[in-house]
């Protein structure tokens, strides 16, 4: 992952803490919405959709649903190269593809049609939807010409996408806490931020050689 074993340990100790805890925020969201109900959190504001539109409801719950396990998949294919797990590394991946390309980023694309915070925010979260389509598919494509290297790559580009769901919510936590700002302005600046440092993150370390 880093040229280093030192860096290697040490990376891969912050990024398992990190990302644990934040699996952990993430499932209790997910929770929240099992028994189905429509009147709960998120839903809450989006009621307008839910009484207008009745595929809705499907396309959210789908991609609620499957999001908290492309994010455990996704992780657990990536550490696999630290502790020697080809195994899982392959069938996690597998599960991740599958779940993303087929479940989690159209039922994306279609609920960022409908996103609050105005045209802006719409448009963020559907070019964000087929990035992450796109990247997956690329990288699947690549591990099946056995380009390994590149397929790494494209991996890490999907995942940084796939953590959006992740640092959207860190982002929205600091802007309120920091500004204050109206709400639907909020919606606007996290649609952007939660996956644009993202990918230029990961284009850095690729750029670098470091993953």
């Amino acid at each position: 992952m880093i040229r280093s074993r030192k860096n290697i340990s040490v990376f891969s100790i912050l990024f398992i803490i990190g990302f644990g805890y934040f699996f952990w925020l993430m499932l209790k969201i997910t929770l929240e919405y099992i028994p189905l109900n429509s009147n709960v959190s998120f839903l809450m504001i989006k009621q307008t959709e839910v009484q207008e539109r009745p595929e809705y409801l499907y396309f959210f719950y789908t991609h609620v649903y499957t999001s908290i396990f492309v994010l455990l998949s996704g992780f657990l294919a990536i550490i696999r190269k630290d502790f020697g797990l080809k195994n899982l590394h392959r069938n996690m991946g597998k599960v991740y593809i599958v779940l993303i390309l087929i479940c989690a980023a159209p039922s994306g694309i279609y609920m960022g049609i409908f996103a609050n915070g105005g045209l802006l925010s719409k448009i963020s979260f559907v070019i964000l939807g087929i990035l992450w389509w796109f990247t997956t598919f690329k990288a699947y494509q690549l591990a099946r010409q056995k380009r390994f290297a590149e397929h790494k790559h494209w991996m890490w580009r999907s995942f940084a996408l796939t953590l959006s769901a992740i640092t959207l919510r860190m982002w929205k936590v600091i802007i309120v806490y920091l500004f204050h700002p109206n709400p639907m302005d909020v919606y606007q600046i996290i649609a952007w931020l939660g996956w644009i440092p993202n990918i230029l993150f990961i284009e850095y370390l690729i750029s670098k050689k470091h993953i």
